[in-house]
């Protein structure tokens, strides 16, 4: 099958009409995105984009030959426009199926809102599926043998499909649910579309795609569907550094949201009447998602070197710091002096970055940055300091990406 693209934003487009955010003043060129619709062998159109006979002239396609127009879900930009010859839009019903004489077959996908995904077949056995805005998929079949995770079902799963576009930056869990039903493989190519202006166009689009396993296209862009690409190469070791407040929380988040299964620990534990405390580990929990389990435990190398284990957010390692350092009595100016301390401490930060290094599972790590700010007071901030710097370094050497966030913008130092 081949595809086209004549749009790849949000129903209201990219830049939004009259919106004055940095995201829609710098949307301009090929990052200005039309809404979504795709044209499917010049047969099947997928949605309406505004001015879809120029939007496919000037994509060097034309609309003479659609004999299907689907939609998707309920328009809510700009007015439809209906070229003159087209036949009148439709959307289909849940699980209807549609046979088109070109040998294309549609079936329409529930989805968990609003609105229809369609799973298109393509002559050849090529198989799509085109999720709307904002939708995931609801009643997924089984996931991979051994998968007790929340998204299993009775039924045998699916083939991959070769190709799925959807939603990735407003729903990332709908591509976490696709990848535990083993719809989305490693070899599907994900495409993101309705893309909107919750995320400045250019590099840090780019970026925040590759970290899910997807990608995006310019508005106009012709694709093969089951052509050979190389996937967003997904590092197996993160480390997410940030001060106070920086993101760098939601950065790691980000960056597994669209993966199912996932281990958050928490290192931090709870402290018995800290109103304030709680309230940061209730913030964190409301932010991910349902299908994530929580541990809460320092003890972090059996985690890391678990063989054949869904992805690892760890966070943080200052706070794993601040327990390993209470439990060795590296507060305590005697046994920090004698260098008891300090080798017992020392062959605990060895054990977790050989850890590091022996992982097999997709990890992501947070830790603070501490060494650009106010020198410590106290002689016991200041080691604090010292041996946090020499822990982020030596973890950092073991990590494929290292990540500095400030200001909720993300510096890449590595990868």
């Amino acid at each position: 099958m081949e595809i086209t693209l004549l749009g790849t934003g949000a129903p209201a487009g990219l830049p939004r009409p009259g919106c004055p955010c940095a995201s829609c003043a710098t949307a301009v060129g090929a990052d200005a995105r039309a809404a979504t619709a795709l044209l499917v062998d010049g047969v099947l159109l997928l949605d309406l984009t505004p001015g879809p006979a120029l939007a496919a002239a000037r994509a060097g396609r034309t609309l003479h030959g659609v004999r299907q127009v689907l939609l998707s879900h309920p328009h809510d930009g700009p007015a439809l426009e209906i070229p003159a010859g087209l036949p009148a839009p439709v959307r289909l019903s849940d699980g209807r199926e549609l046979a088109l004489i070109s040998g294309h077959r549609v079936r329409a996908v529930a989805l968990d809102s609003p609105g229809t995904g369609y799973e298109i077949g393509g002559p050849d056995g090529e198989r799509l599926l085109y999720l709307p805005p904002g939708a995931g998929p609801a009643g997924l079949p089984a996931g991979p043998a051994g998968d007790t995770g929340p998204y299993r079902q009775t039924a045998a799963p699916p083939a991959p499909y070769a190709l799925v576009l959807l939603d990735v930056l407003g729903r990332p869990d709908a591509l976490a649910r696709l990848r535990a039903a083993g719809s989305v493989g490693p070899t599907t190519d994900v495409l993101a579309v309705h893309i909107d202006h919750d995320v400045p166009p250019g590099p840090e689009l780019h970026r925040r795609l590759a970290a899910a396993g997807a990608r995006t296209v310019p508005d106009g862009t012709t694709l093969l569907v089951g052509d050979y690409r190389a996937v967003p190469d997904l590092p197996r070791r993160t480390l997410v550094l940030g001060g106070a407040r920086s993101g760098k929380s939601a950065e790691a988040e980000r960056r597994l949201a669209a993966f199912p299964g996932v281990l958050y620990v928490a290192t931090g534990g709870t402290r018995e009447g800290d109103a304030e405390w709680a309230a940061r580990v209730s913030a964190h929990r409301e932010r991910r998602p349902s299908s994530w389990r929580t541990a809460e435990t320092c003890d972090l190398v059996p985690l890391l070197t678990a063989p054949d284990a869904p992805p690892l957010l760890i966070d943080c390692l200052s706070l794993w710091l601040t327990d390993a350092m209470d439990a060795v009595g590296a507060w305590d100016e005697d046994r920090w002096r004698s260098g008891e301390a300090r080798r017992a401490l020392a062959e605990r930060v060895a054990d977790l970055v050989a850890a590091f290094r022996a992982a097999t599972r997709t990890v992501v790590a947070v830790s603070n940055e501490v060494g650009s700010g106010v020198v410590p007071a106290t002689a016991a901030g200041r080691r604090f300091r010292d041996e946090l710097g020499r822990l982020n370094a030596a973890v950092a050497a073991e990590c494929e990406h290292v990540l500095l966030v400030t200001a909720g913008t993300v510096l890449s130092l590595r990868g």
